[in-house]
């Protein structure tokens, strides 16, 4: 389903706009500046890694995202400050057809981790959903800089990936820590790259 072979150059290049799309309209909304990142510094070089699976809050959008990220993540936000004591995370997104299908037709999952003890959202928060993610192993990176300066580090994790004998076994997946709202310096965002792998 997922091709371990790298992506084209091109693909690349989409990637790293949607990290741009996104963080612009999450980062100026979120509460998680003053956490502890130090220990996502191991991951300035690719790794395996092994993770639990992790309850999420979703909203699921299908079209390019400059046309529909606005308004799913301004959903998946609602939904979430509807929860009471609920600390916030930073956000994920997964994209699970970048790979093979055009950018109107893109399919992202716009995600908040949650608590474990969440089993439902209040009455009538609608087009948002609580699911499981799950993980295993999986190879990870941290990107240190601009959206538009990932493609390198997407190579280097891809490349990684095939040198330790591992096949990509599930969609790109971006964890956005710092950001637009955040630093004023795009040398400075952090966003982790992960895919779940298997070995080969």
């Amino acid at each position: 389903m997922y091709n371990s072979a790298l992506i084209g150059s091109e693909k690349m290049v989409n990637i790293a706009t949607v990290s741009l799309i996104l963080q612009v309209l999450v980062f100026p909304l979120v509460s998680w500046s003053n956490q502890d990142f130090s220990q996502y510094e191991n991951l300035k070089e690719p790794q395996i890694n092994t993770m639990a699976q992790q309850k999420m809050l979703v909203v699921e959008a299908k079209g390019d995202p400059n046309a529909v990220g606005k308004d799913a993540f301004s959903l998946l936000f609602k939904a979430f400050f509807s929860l009471k004591g609920v600390k916030m995370a930073p956000p994920r997104a997964r994209w699970l057809n970048l790979e093979t299908d055009p950018k109107d037709e893109w399919i992202g999952l716009y995600a908040l981790p949650l608590p474990a003890s969440i089993t439902a959202l209040p009455s009538g928060i609608t087009g948002v959903r609580i699911e499981d993610w799950d993980y295993g192993e999986v190879a990870e990176i941290l990107h240190i800089g601009s959206y538009s300066e990932e493609t390198p580090t997407i190579n280097k994790l891809h490349e990684f990936i095939q040198e330790k004998g591992y096949r990509i076994a599930g969609p790109h997946e971006e964890v956005y820590l710092k950001g637009p709202g955040q630093v004023s310096n795009p040398s400075e965002y952090w966003t982790i790259i992960r895919y779940q792998v298997k070995k080969k």
